[in-house]
């Protein structure tokens, strides 16, 4: 990791289907990743693509002697234990970390990373449901619920929209959604203008608090 500085690297610890996703998306992008794994069978499957150290994070100490205070930032994937999960969580918040993100199994669980100091907690199996109980009317191409309930949606512009301006039809009075861009078939995204409008076949990128968002897409 001599080409990027530590503080830019991620510290991944537990390599199951989230950790491992995580650590080879960030390889992907160009991110150094270090990851950290207590299974002798994941290590083994995974230190062909990046980075890993077989360790027991919950272990101040390993985590010391892999340098884990140098880094700024660390997700903690672990997804068996949730005192595995609290003690790593803790003992990262305890070095310093500046950032910290945890992966909860539950409220209660994701209550008590946050009263440790997780600076970011996620819940990627009620999150992915949810995104999927969204998309199966077939309405939304795509769903993402922000914190403080607002969504970001990816539809089908609705056939009684088209071919009118985005001044026109004042969607964030009438709706109180906003249009962030038009993606029209075989012609680049563009983002929106009050000129620009929907024809048959685009896809449009929404935003706006989630009940509004909904209203939106079963109105049509």
């Amino acid at each position: 990791m001599a080409h990027r500085a530590l503080n830019e690297a991620v510290l991944v610890i537990g390599l199951g289907r989230f950790g491992s996703s995580i650590a080879t998306t960030l390889d992907a992008l160009g991110r150094d990743v270090l990851a950290v794994e207590s299974d002798p069978v994941l290590v083994q499957k995974w230190s062909h693509h990046f980075p890993v150290i077989q360790a027991d994070a919950t272990s101040t100490e390993a985590l010391e002697q892999l340098g884990a205070r140098d880094f700024s930032f660390a997700v903690v994937a672990v997804g068996t234990s949730i005192e595995a999960s609290v003690l790593i969580t803790a003992n990262l918040v305890d070095l310093g970390l500046e950032q910290v993100w945890a992966k909860a199994m539950s409220v209660a669980h994701g209550t008590i990373l946050s009263r440790i100091g997780a600076h970011h907690v996620v819940y990627p199996e009620h999150d992915a449901g949810e995104r999927v109980a969204h998309m199966v009317s077939g309405k939304m191409l795509d769903y993402i619920e922000i914190e403080d309930h607002f969504a970001v949606v990816k539809m089908f512009a609705p056939a009684q929209l088209q071919n009118r301006s985005l001044e026109e039809l004042n969607l964030a009075q009438e709706y109180g959604i906003n249009v962030i861009g038009i993606k029209a078939p075989n012609v680049p995204f563009q983002y929106a203008t009050p000129q620009l409008s929907f024809g048959a076949g685009d896809v449009i990128i929404i935003s706006g608090a989630a009940d509004a968002v909904e209203t939106f897409v079963n109105r049509f």
